[in-house]
């Protein structure tokens, strides 16, 4: 019989038992740790799987995790706190965010292989300590023994939309999170400008939630204002909508049923996204011309979960004078990207392997 090897792929079935039950080999995933949801790539399985990357605890004792965890969210008793791990893309709580990746992992693998390979999309420019963190969230107290790769998050993305990254003469990447939108150059096969501005889909519903108080003496929770920002956001080509809320008066305290206007909502998605696209018009200006040119005749290139508000792309085409290309990943990009790595050797070349030792 064939002995295992952990730089072969081995699998072994033993009869009367089910694949999954008994299946020994290296298994490789490709992650992206957003601060809204956890998307894991399982290359055994050729799938990726998407979840909520939040956790619902009372004290030191998990009541919920991922999808299950979200549903509690601002429905909770006061005593139980429903939050995410990640901050600003960031991880900001090692431990929870290693328990909503192994919750996760558990679902797409029962048995998870001993010595898997983890390739993470990560944020530009990170300190020891953050590498360390997604070095430790992979290699914890539940998940052990598995080799890590980082791809920054902008190359993941660029990869997932076919940019050729180096016969390039310049390409811009956008990605416009949760909590952050991130702008990138890359040139020549390598990030040459980048910057991240603290706006993404959160604000957004933090946007509507206080465009309603402001007009309507209503507190609505964000999980309604981004109801009404999926349901009613356009930035062009409005509609005249309308949606029944429930929320708390301002005055009386007391709760209360309003019908809320689509022009409300999207007043509050375009104070959030004027801000983007005025940031974006900075970034531009400090770009050599001969790679603006380059972008100008190229487009940029948009991405992640809030951009799929319809119209951003020619809203801030208008705002910017520079036209886009919207894929239709959205915040799926980077763990597609890490998918297209995984298979192509040519393309590994994009991942960095880190070892305790390095950190």
């Amino acid at each position: 019989m064939l002995t295992p090897s952990v730089n072969q792929w081995r699998v072994f079935v033993f009869a009367g038992h089910s694949n999954d039950e008994y299946m020994l080999f290296e298994k490789t995933y490709g992650i992206d740790l957003g601060s809204s949801s956890v998307k894991v790539y399982s290359m055994i399985r050729n799938k990726s799987y998407i979840e909520k990357n939040m956790i619902a605890a009372k004290g030191r004792k998990i009541i919920a995790v991922g999808n299950e965890a979200y549903e509690m969210f601002e429905k909770a008793p006061s005593d139980i706190s429903v939050s995410s791990p990640m901050a600003f893309g960031m991880i900001a709580n090692l431990e929870l965010q290693e328990i909503v990746l192994y919750s996760m992992m558990k679902k797409i693998d029962k048995i998870l292989g001993i010595g898997s390979v983890m390739y993470f999309a990560v944020p530009l420019d990170m300190t020891a300590i953050e590498k360390r963190a997604y070095y430790q969230v992979a290699n914890g107290h539940w998940l052990r023994k598995n080799r890590v790769y980082m791809v920054e998050a902008p190359i993941a993305d660029a990869i997932a939309m076919g940019v050729d990254l180096e016969n390039n003469a310049g390409s811009m990447i956008v990605n416009i999170g949760a909590q952050s939108t991130n702008f990138s150059i890359v040139t020549g096969g390598r990030i040459i400008i980048n910057k991240k501005i603290p706006i993404g889909g959160r604000q957004m519903n933090e946007a509507v939630c206080s465009e309603v108080r402001k007009r309507y003496n209503l507190q609505i929770g964000t999980r309604t204002g981004k109801r009404l920002k999926l349901v009613m956001g356009r930035l062009a080509d409005q509609h005249k909508q309308a949606r029944k809320v429930v929320g708390i008066d301002s005055v009386s305290g007391l709760p209360r049923e309003e019908v809320i206007s689509a022009y409300v909502v999207n007043a509050g998605i375009m104070n959030c996204v004027n801000e983007i696209g005025a940031q974006m018009k900075v970034f531009l200006e400090r770009i050599p011309p001969q790679i603006a040119y380059h972008i100008a005749k190229e487009g940029i290139f948009l991405t992640g979960g809030s951009t799929r508000i319809p119209h951003i792309d020619t809203y801030l085409a208008s705002y910017t004078g520079y036209s886009f290309n919207l894929s239709d990943l959205y915040e799926t990009s980077a763990v597609k990207g890490l998918e297209k790595i995984i298979h192509d050797k040519e393309l590994r070349k994009w991942a960095q392997p880190i070892t305790q030792r390095k950190l």
